[in-house]
């Protein structure tokens, strides 16, 4: 069972991917549909049966693809293939600030890694999918690492941030 940091707490994800166990089914109606496959059949989609919807953006996916979807989706998850891969950061501010995304936003890979915490919350997500091996409790340590960042943030980001250090 795979586990989350959603705004400090450690919980059992309620969701599923697309094409794992249980997706889609009664004890797991959330699901993540990667993009491709949410536009390429948009109808079989556009109500999933008892349970939210959510869509997964690849690195390579541009978020404005998502700008007519965002009002059915509870929930974004932004693959960080890697570490040094920052493409996600840019996903997710776009997300939330240019298209006013407010649902759940979610970094997931092999790439969600300790040093990273802090940055991702800044940039407005509010859950993460830890890599494997990365400490839960150093984690929410990480989230109050900085108290004062050099770049400004907007004022939605700021929201988002204060609610997932608080």
């Amino acid at each position: 069972m795979r586990h989350i940091l959603r705004q400090r707490d450690w919980i059992a994800d309620p969701w599923r991917y697309l094409g794992e166990p249980d997706a889609g089914t009664p004890q797991h109606p959330d699901v993540i549909v990667p993009l491709a496959q949410l536009r390429g059949d948009p109808g079989h989609w556009a109500a999933p049966p008892g349970g939210r919807l959510g869509a997964a953006l690849a690195v390579t996916d541009a978020p404005e693809a998502l700008s007519d979807l965002l009002p059915r989706l509870a929930l974004v998850a932004v693959e960080f293939p890697n570490p040094g891969d920052g493409r996600g950061y840019s996903q997710g501010r776009i997300l939330r600030a240019r298209l006013g995304f407010r649902g759940e936003l979610r970094a997931a890979g092999k790439g969600v890694r300790l040093d990273q915490v802090f940055l991702l919350a800044r940039c407005g997500f509010d859950v993460l999918e830890l890599a494997d091996g990365v400490d839960v409790e150093a984690a929410r340590r990480a989230l109050g690492r900085y108290r004062v960042a050099y770049q400004p943030g907007d004022p939605q980001v700021r929201l988002e941030r204060q609610r997932f250090f608080a």
